[in-house]
């Protein structure tokens, strides 16, 4: 497929942390908006709305820029999987941990262990090599997990159920990360965007209707949020992740994970009153640090 590549006489003079710290902004703040938006809409309902606004938005863009559309029915069913893996199964698991009880932050901790699981997943998939720090940083990131979870279960609404539902975001975004890399690294940002939220969205708005009766209250609130949603995180955020994908190695692009929980946390007590004890902070500590070590780059020897 034809991709979106920068000119290579006009280079982008951004520091290089501009798009990583931009990304990390983006992504966490779905988690916070999602929240705010879920007591006007059932999860898929709102996965719906949010899918929906952001494949019609791609589908208009690739129209009046004229980007190429996939060449043949196999890119199109690459760009079905990573957009049934990515969209589809990581937002449903994550909506409904998030209507179950789950807060953003613990949420945003779950998921933010997806380095762990890509770095080794990269090893088998991708041919990336797992080192010994890849599968201690696995050990440590687990056990913050687990500091965090355990100190929230109880504390909160949210029972195993609740939990499990994240667990499944979770493998969403790894498989979906690692599919993408390997299948669809070449595909157009707006046409393989909008075929992979176009699937997303068909299969929102089935569940929508099947489990949920399409309940959603069209308060400004809710078409603010959903704006939100489908703008900055399903067009922005998303196709920032793909683009640093290009650029770097599946393990070291995830890495960028490791700060997303404590930004989500930052912002969860800022804008929902998430409260954080001293476990839950240790566990976040953990996490971040055991990620960091399991995805830095080992430096060069000479």
């Amino acid at each position: 497929m034809t991709t979106l590549t920068a000119s290579k006489t006009a280079p982008v003079h951004a520091g290089p942390f501009a798009l990583p710290l931009l990304f990390i902004l983006m992504w966490s703040s779905g988690y916070v908006v999602g929240k705010l938006a879920l007591p006007y809409a059932g999860p898929f309902t709102l996965l719906f709305l949010r899918f929906g606004v952001a494949a019609l938005v791609l589908f208009v863009a690739a129209l009046v820029t004229r980007a190429p559309w996939p060449a043949n029915g196999r890119q199109y069913a690459h760009l079905v999987v990573v957009g049934l893996l990515i969209q589809a199964l990581q937002f449903s698991g994550l909506y409904t941990g998030l209507n179950l009880g789950v807060s953003a932050g613990v949420s945003a901790l779950m998921v933010g262990t997806m380095p762990l699981f890509t770095a080794l997943g990269a090893s088998v998939f991708l041919h990336e090599r797992v080192s010994t720090r890849q599968w201690l940083g696995l050990a440590g990131g687990l056990f913050g997990v687990a500091l965090v979870v355990a100190d929230k279960i109880g504390a909160s609404d949210a029972g195993p159920a609740a939990y499990s539902a994240v667990l499944l975001a979770l493998a969403g975004i790894t498989l979906g990360t690692l599919y993408q890399k390997k299948y669809c690294a070449g595909m157009d940002l707006r046409t393989g965007g909008c075929v992979q939220l176009a699937v997303a969205s068909i299969v929102a708005l089935v569940l929508s209707l099947q489990v949920e009766g399409f309940q959603v209250q069209l308060t400004p609130a809710l078409l603010l949020a959903s704006g939100w949603l489908s703008i900055v995180n399903s067009i922005g955020a998303i196709s920032l992740l793909f683009f640093m994908m290009r650029k770097g190695e599946a393990s070291k692009v995830a890495s960028l994970f490791y700060l997303i929980p404590g930004v989500t946390a930052v912002l969860g007590f800022a804008l929902l009153g998430e409260t954080l004890s001293v476990m839950a902070v240790a566990g976040f500590l953990v996490t971040a640090a055991a990620v960091y070590v399991c995805t830095r780059t080992a430096p060069d020897r000479k």
